[in-house]
């Protein structure tokens, strides 16, 4: 069996381990556009805060790792076609210019996503900024430093955003964030956790612009400012954040694609294209809890999603569907430790979703401990009002708690209800929590019972 796989990033590299290690005769090929591979951008913030120990090593793996398996990687090969009908690749070789034709067997793509530009006046400027990849991690960390750069406008309220105002707060810049949503993380947190978030951002000297529209750059060659409907935010360096898109576009007419570009696949992960099969950022996954199809830009998601399509490259009857993701994620900033799963209030009204929310606000441990980090933590529920079936949570607090999340991951993709949560079996000891859980104490209090 012949396979290439069009991407070198997190789902490209795990089918290339998934395929060599259950079926060693492959032929398996990675052809990579970059020159690199392949940068873990998520790892980014790590790296600006010298928390790694170098930006080469913040990669998912090295070309030698597929390559002692048995399989290839090329990088700074372009993938310009497909022929479904041939079974043939068109590609270029970006270092020699030269274009050549490859066949396979099978083709998995995992092209991915790039960030969102703003199509807006003045967005080719200097020091304009993407918090993804290699080159952009080099040149960011050369800026954090630079003391010509004192203003700093991050565009973009999401993690991303979130994660490069807190480097450049931490540097000593002047931050603002500026988005069109009214509340920071507004699309993973819900409006309990956000207004306790909001003024934490303020008080580390990162300025909130919300409601906000984008109309332009200022400036000469070099960005001064970023022009709002209300008005110039100063700016000697701006971070955009406002989103991705999916990389297709070369692929209009091979394959049919989502209305915003990305591309359509049936229950097994498979193109409308034979033996073609599509994983990663640019395919909009099935949510577990919505049961509905929705973007996931999650390093996880791609690498569960390429362990069903070598489940099932072999059969022309496929027998295993994809199950699904909840997006289940986790995020750190100014010392509170977030992690959220399945639908929130966002997630559910663009779903159309209906859900039912409880918040829940308590000490870690017993009353009695008044030391070793008894800090309050706080967990949202939503469910359906009905059934009482559990369709999503988030859990915050400066203590880390965020590993609670994947409890929650497991009820909802089981099927679990508040009653299940409330009288689950978790352990007790003082030292960490209480002998009712946090969980079962968030389920309890969703059903109205007595705290006791």
């Amino acid at each position: 069996m012949k396979v290439i796989i069009i991407g070198a990033s997190h789902g490209g590299h795990q089918s290339a381990l998934e395929l060599l290690d259950k079926h060693p005769d492959a032929d398996v090929t990675i052809y990579e556009k970059g020159d690199f591979v392949s940068f873990l951008s998520c790892g980014m913030q790590l790296f600006l805060e010298d928390k790694v120990s170098g930006v080469d090593d913040v990669r998912n793996f090295k070309p030698e790792d597929i390559e002692k398996r048995g399989g290839k990687v090329k990088s700074q090969h372009e993938v310009l076609s497909f022929d479904a009908d041939k079974k043939e690749v068109t590609i270029k070789n970006l270092v020699t210019g030269d274009v050549f034709n490859e066949t396979y067997d099978k083709l998995i793509l995992s092209s991915g996503v790039t960030p969102a530009a703003l199509p807006v006046p003045g967005a080719d400027k200097e020091n304009i900024f993407f918090m993804r990849g290699r080159a952009w991690a080099l040149e960011i960390k050369e800026k954090m430093q630079d003391p010509k750069v004192k203003n700093v406008a991050v565009i973009g309220s999401g993690y991303i955003g979130v994660e490069a105002a807190e480097v450049f707060a931490q540097a000593g810049k002047k931050v603002t964030i500026i988005d069109m949503i009214d509340d920071v993380l507004g699309n993973y947190l819900d409006k309990e956790l956000t207004d306790i978030l909001a003024p934490v951002f303020e008080a580390n000297g990162v300025a909130l612009a919300l409601g906000e529209s984008i109309t332009g750059f200022s400036g000469g060659d070099v960005v001064t400012g970023v022009e709002t409907k209300t008005g110039t935010i100063d700016a000697d360096l701006v971070i955009v954040a406002a989103g991705v898109t999916p990389n297709t576009e070369w692929l209009k007419g091979l394959v049919d694609l989502e209305p915003r570009g990305q591309i359509k696949v049936d229950d097994y992960l498979r193109t409308s294209a034979k033996d073609v099969y599509a994983i990663g950022d640019a395919i909009l996954p099935l949510n577990i809890a919505s049961q509905q199809h929705a973007p996931v830009a999650l390093a996880s998601t791609a690498r569960r999603e390429a362990r069903y399509v070598v489940r099932n490259i072999e059969s022309d009857t496929p027998t295993e569907k994809f199950r699904g993701v909840l997006g289940t994620s986790a995020l750190s900033v100014f010392g509170y430790k977030f992690a959220m799963t399945g639908l929130n209030d966002f997630s559910a009204a663009r779903s159309g979703v209906p859900v039912t929310g409880s918040f829940f606000k308590d000490t870690l441990r017993p009353s009695f401990v008044k030391n070793d980090g008894n800090t309050d933590v706080y967990v949202k529920l939503n469910y359906d009002n009905e059934t009482h079936k559990i369709l999503g949570g988030q859990v915050m607090s400066t203590y880390d708690v965020t590993a609670q999340i994947n409890a929650l991951a497991l009820a909802i993709t089981t099927g679990l209800t508040l009653e299940d949560l409330a009288e689950a079996d978790f352990f007790f000891q003082p030292g960490f929590d209480r002998q009712w859980s946090l969980l079962n104490l968030a389920a309890q209090a969703a059903l109205g019972e007595t705290k006791f």
